[in-house]
């Protein structure tokens, strides 16, 4: 009886045939990932100014007026992570007693999205003022 030598392993096409396969998944795969995880972020933004927007609406139930100092309120929401946030400001009214306004800019890597701005105000989302609502595969809204 002969033993014949059996050689085992992949043939150079079998290899070339699963790296492309690799490949066109992660094709698919990376953009989708990028997205998701930036969606998260913004969410982040989404929460913080929703939590700015209660505690304004609380210290105008007590102070019959808005504040224009995030220090004034009683959030217990910290600073977002990946937002710079900027001054509360008056609203459409141009009177900080019956309106007003804030933005967060995204600071960082945006996985090529730029440094968009989120804006809330008295009503909520400000749709007009926030250039991520012209982003809609990243904006949680």
């Amino acid at each position: 009886m002969r033993l014949k030598n059996i050689i085992k392993g992949f043939t150079l096409v079998e290899l070339t045939v699963i790296i492309v396969i690799i490949g066109v998944l992660a094709a698919f795969a990376v953009p989708r990932y990028r997205d998701a995880a930036e969606r998260v972020k913004a969410r982040e933004a989404f929460n913080y100014l929703a939590s700015v927007r209660a505690s304004q609406e609380r210290f105008h139930a007590r102070q019959n007026t808005y504040t224009g100092s995030i220090a004034s309120l009683d959030m217990r929401t910290g600073a977002p992570k990946y937002f710079k946030v900027g001054q509360i400001t008056a609203g459409g009214s141009g009177n900080i007693e019956n309106s007003w306004s804030l933005t967060l800019t995204r600071q960082g890597s945006t996985a090529g999205y730029g440094a968009y701005t989120v804006t809330f105000t008295e009503q909520g989302f400000d749709v007009t003022s926030s250039m991520i609502a012209a982003l809609p595969e990243i904006n949680p809204m």
